[in-house]
């Protein structure tokens, strides 16, 4: 948790459950999860993508079960993955028994799909008996017709009574290990929906804007959905469920969370400038090309590129490291204080090299041996710039003198 979270509506206190050894609810860390796209009985294939995910930010990963030859890949994968596995039941209970059988953490039931209830109650008594939650899944592509025709649509109200229906089945057989999703790809039926379901159910709510399409609307729409539940406290797991390669979905799962401040940083948190007519150097090839470099250095690090030495420093003062540019070349700073001035061709390397020895031996020690000429320097560019762009460009000392005289200051 950092300072960002306090300003976020308390979190909801759920029931907590386990998905194999990360835990769900009450005060565990909110989760991250994704959904591999490679067919499961491809076990080489499933894995390598599972790691992809799991290195990217994803908690627990889900893996279709829709045929024999997928349950028994997942029995060679659940023991080689590096995070719980999930399967996703739609249709056939016989699935769901075999993806118990070889070992998963978790189900994932489609209510809307799977709806005999002699069956969701056989699966719910396996799952009991073997200590696996299972997560009722409620789409609203996905409803039972008499729901969808009771309520008139797939309303927020329809969604959560799919979700109670389900339960009921469940607790028929005292079983209650059982998150719950009530996802729409309209944005606004979705926070409806969750916001009822929170009202409803004390059990862990896992957080999707289904179907949200590709990048960047897809982006879009999941983080509207997602980051307005939890800045009110709503939500303990959750997917951005986009058209795209899922390691996409497990990176913006990562990074909206920390930007939130709801999990610890992990890796690069990159800010810049939007760029302006004071820049001095194209702040989006310099942000780009820093993006890439220090991406694949893996250090927890908030590093700033500014476009101009006039404000740049000084807005970003709270990054912990940062180089902004000026006259041909980059005040390099930390946490604000000018530590070296480097040639405009050398910004990106020199972030790169300071990040580095920042991860090595710290803030204060970088700061330490920093060049004690280096903000006589910077400040001379500075000096130099507003010269000669004007400092006073509005006059301000000549209206100033005319506002006293109106007011007769």
């Amino acid at each position: 948790m950092d300072v960002n979270a306090s300003a976020l509506s308390p979190r909801r206190l759920t029931r907590q459950i386990a998905v194999g050894s990360v835990k769900v609810g009450g005060d565990a860390p909110i989760s991250v999860q994704s959904m591999t796209t490679t067919k499961t009985a491809d076990v080489e294939g499933t894995l390598a993508q599972i790691y992809a995910l799991a290195a990217n930010g994803a908690d627990i990963v889900r893996c279709t079960c829709n045929d024999e030859g997928a349950a028994e890949g997942l029995a060679q994968i659940v023991p080689r993955s590096p995070v719980p596995i999930v399967a996703d039941i739609h249709f056939h209970v016989e699935m769901a028994l075999a993806a118990l059988e070889a070992g998963v953490q978790g189900l994932r039931l489609n209510p809307g799909n799977l709806r005999k209830p002699a069956e969701i109650r056989l699966v719910a008594s396996e799952a009991r008996d073997r200590g696996v939650p299972i997560r009722i899944g409620v789409n609203a592509g996905s409803l039972h017709p008499d729901i969808y025709e009771r309520f008139g649509g797939a309303t927020p109200e329809a969604l959560v009574e799919s979700a109670r229906l389900e339960l009921a089945y469940f607790e028929e057989v005292d079983f209650s290990d059982v998150k719950i999703s009530v996802k729409a790809s309209s944005v606004a039926t979705m926070i409806a929906a969750y916001r009822l379901a929170s009202a409803t159910f004390d059990h862990p709510l896992h957080l999707g804007v289904t179907e949200a399409g590709p990048l960047p609307g897809g982006l879009l729409k999941g983080t509207a959905g997602i980051a307005t539940l939890l800045a009110e406290g709503i939500g303990d797991t959750l997917r951005y469920s986009l058209t795209a390669d899922p390691v996409e979905e497990a990176k913006a799962g990562r990074q909206l969370l920390e930007v939130l401040g709801l999990r610890e940083r992990k890796g690069l948190d990159l800010i810049a400038c939007p760029s302006c007519g004071r820049a001095e150097v194209d702040v989006i090839k310099v942000a780009n090309e820093a993006q890439i470099a220090l991406e694949e250095l893996n250090i927890p690090i908030q590093v700033a590129v500014m476009g101009c030495v006039v404000n740049g420093p000084g807005e970003a003062r709270h990054a912990d490291l940062g180089i902004a540019a000026g006259k041909k070349r980059g005040h390099l700073f930390i946490q604000g204080q000018i530590i070296r001035v480097v040639p405009e061709d050398e910004m990106v390397s020199a972030l790169v090299e300071e990040a580095k020895k920042i991860a090595d031996e710290g803030v204060a020690a970088r700061l330490a041996a920093r060049d004690v000429s280096a903000e006589a320097e910077a400040e001379a560019d500075r000096a130099a710039l507003l010269d000669a762009r004007g400092a006073d460009a509005n006059h301000a000392a000549e209206r100033i003198t005319r506002i006293r005289r109106r007011t007769g200051a």
